[in-house]
């Protein structure tokens, strides 16, 4: 019959002092088979000693399971319990063995004896208990005295894991000005003591540095905002440090901490101001269009998309000669040139500028308005510029048979600028390499220098030249176009030498040859061609020769920079 209990020497009362409350852990306090109670120290499980059923005598507890407090840190073996056979006469023929989970490496069994002895440090989060098998064996015969019998030794917790962070530290964001109340973050704790034990694992929230910014939910580690109108431009970033507390919170509870780094994020809550209400801009007015003038910038506090901005024009003299743009990545506005410039028009333009924020935020709106202005006044600084003329285009008709010296045009320009310097003027040889023409230097009087021919140039284009008299690096030009009329200088002529032969035979009026004579009519923008055939007969009633003319032919129009070739007609 198997006995399992606790010895009563000093040695099992240390185990005992160890376990604490060990005897109401395994609520083995029933009495056994007669009645009797089991004496502090020592619980029997009695077996049937029968040997053919082997049938159990009627019990009304359980002793199949032992009970020991993890992390014992004493230096003797750490007493679990005693096994004990009612066959066991104390004379040291029962030879007590211990297998399964652990046996003699755990726990160890005195084989005379049957005390049980734990001989290493037990932790319920690495094995929270162990299956062993008892037997009791003749020791001189190795027969067994009583039937393997299992049992289970549990691991009875105590509070030696302090709360952890697995996932930290945590990393978060949350809107400025948000509502108090408004969740952050949710921050868990893990506690590896025994849930279901006591208070070990119960886990509480507090928050030890973060406030009065936030606020941390005691039960749900639920992080929220604590404070109103939390501003990201006056502070953004916040390092919130959580406890998390086991035992309830209670004292004497073990502790672990995280960090949170909350950042604020950013809202459109500040409105764009220009820094400076007057900006003095200048400008040459050779400036080319779309170049660069100046920049204006209006400050934005916000960031992002909410510190975006749009300028415009929106009032000024200048509107018409410049124009603004903005530069996505400085957000700033680039005044550009719009029209071509001319300091002797107009020396000066203002303009007003209007920076407005794009994209608003209606609960925010009552902080704006969300746009500045600002007033930039351009000066035009003036540029020395050669010499234009008026027209700047010339187109001249002259006669071929003008006289030399004779002025056909007179060739105007002037100084753009305010000091109007003296004009000197010449012609770009390369356009006249013949020089038929030739330009008052001082005047502008075109011209002739030869005589002019229309029959070998009937066009001529030459460029005019007008420099500045102190800076003859300031030169213009301007083209002139000449055409050479026509007159009636050329007689009409006999394109080759004729020769006829006349029968002896040849009748009166009969033709012998026809002479033609080309004579062509030149008008201003076309000519007629005229052919006038002479026909020469013999009459030998007279014995002489007459002519007779008949015009032949037609009239042809042709251009008259050609000169066409006569033709015979026999």
């Amino acid at each position: 019959m198997w006995t399992s209990g606790r010895m009563s020497n000093a040695k099992s009362w240390l185990g005992l002092g160890m376990s604490l409350y060990f005897w109401g852990l395994m609520d083995l306090t029933t009495t056994v088979l007669s009645g009797t109670p089991t004496p502090p120290g020592k619980l029997e499980a009695f077996l049937s000693d029968k040997p053919q059923s082997h049938s159990r005598t009627k019990r009304s507890w359980v002793w199949n399971q032992f009970f020991v407090l993890e992390e014992y840190t004493g230096t003797d073996p750490l007493y679990v319990g005693k096994l004990h056979s009612d066959m066991d006469r104390g004379d040291g023929s029962i030879k007590y063995i211990l297998s399964g989970e652990g046996a003699g490496v755990v726990f160890t069994i005195d084989d005379t004896t049957g005390d049980i002895h734990a001989i290493q440090r037990l932790d319920r989060e690495e094995r929270a208990q162990y299956t062993l098998r008892a037997q009791a064996l003749d020791r001189r015969t190795g027969r067994p005295m009583e039937p393997e019998s299992e049992f289970i030794i549990k691991i009875q917790d105590i509070n030696d894991n302090e709360p952890k962070f697995l996932d930290g530290p945590y990393v978060a964001t949350v809107p400025e000005m948000s509502p108090v109340g408004t969740s952050v973050i949710q921050v868990t704790a893990t506690d590896a003591d025994d849930p279901t034990y006591g208070n070990s694992a119960r886990v509480m929230y507090s928050i030890l540095q973060g406030q009065p910014y936030f606020s941390v939910d005691s039960k749900t580690g639920v992080i929220r905002t604590a404070l109103m109108n939390m501003d990201r431009e006056a502070k953004e970033y916040y390092e919130v440090i959580i406890q998390a507390k086991d035992m309830g919170g209670q004292l004497g509870g073990l502790a672990g901490t995280t960090t949170v780094n909350i950042t604020l994020s950013d809202v459109n809550d500040n409105p764009p101001r220009f820094p400076q209400k007057h900006y003095q801009m200048s400008v040459l007015e050779s400036a080319p269009v779309s170049s660069t003038v100046g920049r204006v910038f209006a400050k934005d506090l916000d960031e992002g998309i909410n510190a975006e901005m749009k300028y415009t024009i929106v009032d000024g003299d200048g509107a018409d000669a410049f124009d603004i743009n903005t530069d996505p990545n400085f957000q700033v506005g680039i005044i550009t040139v719009k029209k071509p410039l001319s300091f002797e028009t107009k020396k000066s333009y203002t303009l007003k500028v209007e920076g407005a924020n794009p994209h608003l935020e209606m609960r925010f709106l009552n902080l704006g308005p969300f746009q500045d202005t600002t007033t930039v006044h351009i000066s035009v600084e003036d540029v020395d510029e050669p010499p234009a003329f008026e027209p700047g285009f010339y187109f001249v008709e002259v006669p071929e048979d003008v006289a030399i010296g004779t002025t056909i045009q007179i060739i105007s320009a002037k100084d753009p600028d305010v000091t109007n310097n003296s004009i000197r003027y010449s012609i770009d040889r390369s356009s006249d390499p013949g020089r038929f023409f030739y330009v008052d230097i001082t005047t502008g009087a075109l011209m002739t220098a030869r005589p002019l021919d229309r029959e070998e140039f009937s066009w001529h284009n030459i460029t005019v030249l007008a420099m500045e008299m102190n800076n003859p690096s300031q030169v213009g030009s301007v083209p002139v176009t000449i055409k050479v009329l026509d007159v009636n200088d050329n007689a009409p002529k006999f394109p080759r030498f004729y020769e006829a032969f006349v029968c002896e035979n040849a009748k009166a009026g009969q033709v012998s040859v026809s002479i033609v004579l080309f004579l062509t009519v030149f008008f201003r923008n076309f000519s007629i061609l005229i052919f006038i055939t002479f026909m020469v007969t013999y009459d030998f009633e007279k014995h002489m020769e007459r002519a007779k003319f008949w015009p032949k032919s037609s009239r042809g129009s042709h251009s008259t920079s050609s000169s066409p070739q006569p033709q015979a007609l026999l």
